[in-house]
Parts: C-alpha cells; sequence; structure tokens
C-alpha cells in the first residue's frame, strides 16, 4: 500500500491512506530519505474551514431516493466512517477521499439565513427536505459549530417538514425543536445501526457514537413522541450481515417502528480504500468481502445505474433482502409509514419585504 500513513499518525481515524484524488494532476507519496524526516510529521488533526454558500438546498431526480432536495450542513464528516459513499464527493475540493475527508471539514456558515431566502421565494413549494443526505449533520464539529440547530429553528419556524439521518446521538440536543415539530407532524429521525458489535464499530466509523448510545438515542427521541426509524446502512457481506435480525429486533424494541437497508457501495476512489482498511482490519476475509460485493454488480465493485447501485443483484443480494423482509414483517415494521405534513408551511418574510395580505 504504498499510500499508507502510519498507524501513529492516523491514530482515531477510519481510512488507511490519503490517496490522490482522480481530479489531481500529480500523485504524491510520503517516502523515507535515510533522515528519518518522516517520524517528525504530525498526527492528522481535523481542520474547519468557513464558507459562505450562495445555496443551501440540494435538488435531485434521482428515481432510487425518496426525497428531492436535501440540505447538507458541512462537507467532509469527522466519524470518518471507511464505507462512507459520499468520501469521493471531497476530491472536487481538491482533497483526498481518504483522511482528507475526515480531517479537512468545511462549515457552511451562512446556511441558516440562505434556507431562509430560499424558503421566501415566491415560486417555493414544500416538500420534505433531508437533512443529512451525504454527511453527518450531527458530526462532531456541530456541537460548536451548531449550523444544524439553526437550520432546524428556520425549519421550526416556517412550519417546514424535515427527515433527519445521523448515526450520533448528539441530536438529542436538539429534542426541544424535534419535539415540538413532531407534535405537527413535521419531523421524523432515522438513526443508522451499522453493528451492534463495539469493535468493529470502533474500527470502521471510528468518531461515530458507540452502537449502544444510537439505540439509547432512538429510545429517548421516541419518548419525546419523535417518530424514529432504523437504517441498516451498509450491510457489508461477511462483516454485519449476520446482525440483520438483531439490530432491527433491539431498535424495535428502542421504538423504531420504520426501517430499510442500503448494500455496501464501492464507488471510484472508495474502492481502493475500503480494500487498504479490510487488508488491515479484517485480512482474514478481505478476499471473500469483495468476492461477495462483486457479485452484486455483474464481477464490478460497484453498479452506479439507479435501482442497483444501493442493492444490487444475484443470489446474495437476493438472500439478504429476504432476511430483511422476512425479520421486517415479523417485527411489524413500516406497517404504516409517517408521511410528514407540507400543508403548515409559512413562508418567511425577509427584512425589508412586504407581508402577504392574506
Amino acid at each position: 500500500m504504498a499510500h499508507e500513513i502510519t498507524e501513529d499518525r492516523r491514530r482515531g481515524r477510519g481510512a488507511q491512506s490519503n490517496i490522490n484524488g482522480r481530479f489531481e494532476a500529480s500523485d504524491l507519496e510520503a517516502f523515507d530519505d535515510g533522515w528519518e524526516t518522516l517520524a517528525t510529521l504530525h498526527r492528522f488533526k481535523t481542520d474547519v474551514q468557513h464558507e459562505s454558500v450562495r445555496s443551501i438546498i440540494t435538488r435531485n431526480n434521482s428515481p432510487d431516493i425518496s426525497f428531492d432536495r436535501s440540505i447538507n450542513p458541512y462537507r467532509g464528516c469527522e466519524h470518518g466512517c471507511i464505507y462512507c459513499y459520499a468520501r469521493p464527493s471531497h476530491c472536487y475540493l481538491g482533497h483526498s477521499a481518504g483522511l482528507d475527508f475526515e480531517t479537512k471539514l468545511y462549515a457552511k456558515t451562512n446556511a441558516a439565513t440562505s434556507l431562509e431566502a430560499e424558503l421566501a421565494k415566491p415560486s417555493y413549494k414544500p416538500e420534505v427536505i433531508a437533512l443529512g443526505a451525504n454527511t453527518d449533520p450531527y458530526q462532531p464539529i456541530e456541537r460548536r459549530e451548531k449550523i444544524t440547530r439553526s437550520i432546524l429553528e428556520v425549519l421550526q419556524r416556517t412550519r417546514h417538514p424535515v427527515g433527519i439521518v445521523t448515526k450520533s446521538a448528539g441530536v438529542l440536543r436538539d429534542i426541544d425543536i424535534l419535539s415540538e415539530m413532531a407534535r405537527d407532524g413535521l419531523v421524523k429521525v432515522a438513526l443508522s445501526v451499522t453493528t451492534l458489535d463495539r469493535k468493529l464499530a470502533r474500527a470502521m466509523e471510528p468518531r461515530a457514537a458507540t452502537p449502544e448510545k444510537r439505540v439509547d438515542a432512538l429510545r429517548q427521541l421516541q419518548d419525546a413522541g419523535v417518530p424514529v426509524s432504523v437504517m441498516i446502512a451498509p450491510v457489508i457481506p461477511s462483516l454485519n450481515d449476520h446482525e440483520i435480525e438483531t439490530i432491527l429486533q433491539r431498535c424495535r424494541d428502542a421504538g423504531a417502528r420504520e426501517a430499510g437497508y442500503v448494500m455496501l457501495r464501492l464507488p471510484i476512489e472508495l474502492k481502493e480504500l475500503f480494500r487498504e482498511w479490510l487488508a488491515t482490519e479484517y485480512p482474514d476475509r478481505a478476499k471473500r468481502v469483495i468476492r461477495l460485493v462483486q457479485s452484486m454488480h455483474g464481477g464490478r465493485d460497484y453498479s452506479p445505474e439507479f435501482g442497483l447501485r444501493q442493492r444490487g443483484s444475484g443470489p446474495y443480494a437476493a438472500q439478504v433482502a429476504a432476511r430483511f423482509g422476512l425479520a421486517v414483517k415479523r417485527l411489524g415494521f413500516n406497517q404504516n409509514r409517517l408521511q410528514l405534513r407540507t400543508d403548515l408551511f409559512r413562508k418567511p418574510v425577509l427584512p425589508g419585504t412586504q407581508m402577504t395580505l392574506l
């Protein structure tokens, strides 16, 4: 692994290396020149850059995604999940999808004001906004930046529906806003629970909340009247696939009423990063994991086609789908999928603009 970073420099991180992105003209690699200069290199620390955005709502027309608009308060994610499909997006910024993705972060400081301006446009029609579709809105830097909370305050004030996806128990900080919005059918929260194995979780999602804290967050949200669901994302062959039924049972006991899953996706740079991680953390099953992944994508690492990219095809994919379907039916998940309300939306009035008569 030519690009691998020494363990002491990447301690507490997910990726093993900082491979160059596909847009870079040159490939840089650290090497020992005989003067022991590598020993003087510092550990990777989290660096947060603040940026001002012109638009905060991202639109999509993907037929296999249940929402058409989303908000991501941050670029990059300190959770460091090695399987994160968003890693290659960091290459558009001139960074690596590896360690850069989890250490060079961008905070959209004017997200709330930008959102309010977009909601105030005469042409805007309310539909559910997905908060955290690419990177986690409750990653550790949110404790300081509070951008996610400022966005929720705008959505609460305008009575706009929102669906939140996170793997952080930090969502409980905003339970005051969420419980109030829930009373009007304006919010639901999905917790991503990838594994209940603390050792596996620590290795593949090093700075995310522990599995126990995520399950407990489900319980506390449900107790506060906030509708909750569980996402097993991703299901990784020969690593966490055996836990599907156990995760669903634990989360059903905690109050979750809806459930979903996504198979492991390995687009672009992620396929090399994930292989490096497997070779280091689980060398005994690395070949089997990749072989099963490829069996779902016609011998390739990934199929980008709609309908296939999240579930795959073939015998193994069909087996996972069947197991998930049987467990969901047995446990009573997804019997009544909650539809959030859009009829309560109140268009914000910006300073210097005229209020409507009606």
